[in-house]
């Protein structure tokens, strides 16, 4: 695993963004002539990685300075502190320790939203964790751990991020509720058809460890608006 701040990162940043953050002008550089389409296309390209660089490494808390001596001296074949081999080792445990103090920040923040979020009148809490909270109610038979129901829904992070919406698209989802997330198949057989539910889902009956795509990261509480529409089949 390479250290996201690579050129790889870098280039993937959009110019849109990058305006809105502005290095401090340097002093007075020695003019340079464009005279060729070459050299003009070095500079622009100079220019562009430049920009994304710089916000990519405030981003990640780093120092453009001290990042710009270590890509001179190594563009330009000076002595460098470290070698070429130490560095990548180094960056790789560096985004490994970045990635478990996030993760770890994630874990604190599902823990003190569901501690306070449990406090809040209407919301029950299960054994397993899932915490739930009824919008509207519904009537008929609830669903079994097997059915196949059809459901509105949208699913937020803590952070109030939406990453899927059925609403969004205009079309309800299928799914049978043994082949879902653990919150999923436990929060829906509590409902009853025309019912909406909020599913305030730990990351331990969500996606876990794992996270899901680029989105729901490692760790991630999930809440889900969900509306029963029909069971589909027992």
């Amino acid at each position: 695993m390479k250290f996201k701040i690579c050129l790889a990162l870098v280039l993937l940043l959009p110019l849109s963004v990058m305006a809105k953050k502005k290095l401090t002008k340097n002093k007075k550089t020695p003019k340079i002539e464009l005279a060729t389409a070459a050299d003009s296309a070095s500079y622009a390209l100079g220019v562009y990685m430049g920009t994304k660089s710089a916000y990519a490494i405030e981003q990640q808390g780093l120092k453009a300075e001290i990042f710009a001596r270590g890509y001179n001296d190594a563009l330009f074949g000076a002595e460098t502190i470290m070698s070429n081999e130490f560095a990548s080792a180094y960056l790789d445990e560096y985004a490994k320790k970045m990635v478990e103090i996030e993760n770890e920040a994630r874990k604190k923040a599902q823990a003190d939203f569901l501690a306070e979020n449990k406090k809040r009148e209407g919301v029950v809490e299960t054994a397993s964790g899932l915490q739930y909270q009824v919008v509207k109610a519904g009537e008929g038979a609830y669903p079994t751990p097997t059915s196949k129901v059809k459901v509105h829904y949208e699913g937020f992070l803590l952070d109030g991020t939406k990453f899927d919406s059925s609403l969004d698209r205009g079309k309800p989802l299928e799914f049978r509720l043994d082949r879902v997330i653990k919150g999923w198949a436990e929060g829906v057989v509590l409902m009853q058809p025309g019912a909406k539910y909020t599913l305030y889902i730990p990351y331990e009956l969500g996606y876990g460890a794992q996270g899901a795509g680029a989105v729901v990261k490692p760790y991630s509480t999930l809440i889900f608006e969900v509306e029963l529409l029909e069971i589909v089949s027992e």
